[in-house]
């Protein structure tokens, strides 16, 4: 399988749903997830964690071709994922059943197509980081090829910040974000063409520049909103109240 994936096992089983998460665009399940602490604190608080890195991304392969990266094959490995978990549909009294979802980030637009996919599997997701309008999807690829060239500046804003965001990545493999980036341009995200039915938490910074249109999301669906102080893209996910708004917010039935 092209896809790694892990399976972390509860402190104390609470007998819950196994939550997934889902992260961000040039990180990893050890960069978003475990450095953060949030597969400890969900550990220690009964739930079973999925954990998985994207193609291009941690220990999951890299691929040449830039149709690996679509969007849509993306979420397929998910799925994948989800069914060799043993992961297994709703069913009404039990709480086990079903999957919740965590997404940040580019992770947040796979939750939020996955939820809307299949809302038979997922029970609530929690959406940190996201953006109505894709930065990936404006991303100026020619630019950055000059940039890597020659060092030659990036005048577009977001693209600088996305460039800037790779470079400081540990570990990250470039031409394989490069590949996604192209993908996603060819697969953009439309959330109101899906909307998820299920219960959904979006938590944001108030100083995130690259997650935009919070607000206008969150009306399309069921669901609440956190707001971070003082958090921007980069320092988010780590927040102590992200964690405990998610776990508070994924443990209701």
């Amino acid at each position: 399988m092209l896809t790694s994936w892990r399976r972390h096992e509860p402190t104390v089983d609470a007998g819950l749903a196994p939550v997934l998460l889902v992260h961000g665009f040039a990180s990893s399940t050890a960069l978003n997830w475990e450095a953060t602490g949030w597969v400890r604190d969900l550990s220690n608080a009964g739930r079973r964690v999925l954990t998985v890195d994207l193609l291009g991304h941690g220990e999951s392969a890299a691929p040449l071709e830039t149709d690996a990266y679509a969007p849509s094959r993306l979420r397929q490995a998910v799925l994948e994922v989800l069914a060799l978990a043993g992961a297994r549909p709703r069913e009404a009294g039990d709480p086990a059943s079903g999957v919740d979802l965590v997404g940040y980030s580019l992770g947040s637009r796979m939750v939020w197509e996955l939820a809307a996919e299949r809302p038979d599997l997922v029970n609530r997701a929690v959406l940190g980081g996201m953006s109505a309008e894709d930065p990936l999807a404006d991303f100026d690829l020619d630019a950055a090829d000059r940039f890597l060239a020659d060092s030659s500046a990036i005048v577009h804003e977001s693209t600088a910040a996305l460039m800037t965001l790779m470079q400081l990545a540990p570990g990250a493999n470039t031409p394989a974000l490069l590949r996604l980036v192209a993908a996603i341009k060819q697969e953009r995200f439309e959330p109101g063409a899906s909307v998820p039915s299920r219960p959904l938490l979006f938590v944001t910074g108030d100083r995130d520049a690259l997650a935009t249109g919070t607000a206008e999301l969150a009306a399309l669906a069921d669901s609440e909103v956190l707001w971070l102080p003082a958090r921007t893209h980069m320092n988010a996910v780590s927040s102590r109240a992200f964690k405990q708004a998610a776990i508070e917010f994924l443990a209701r039935h």
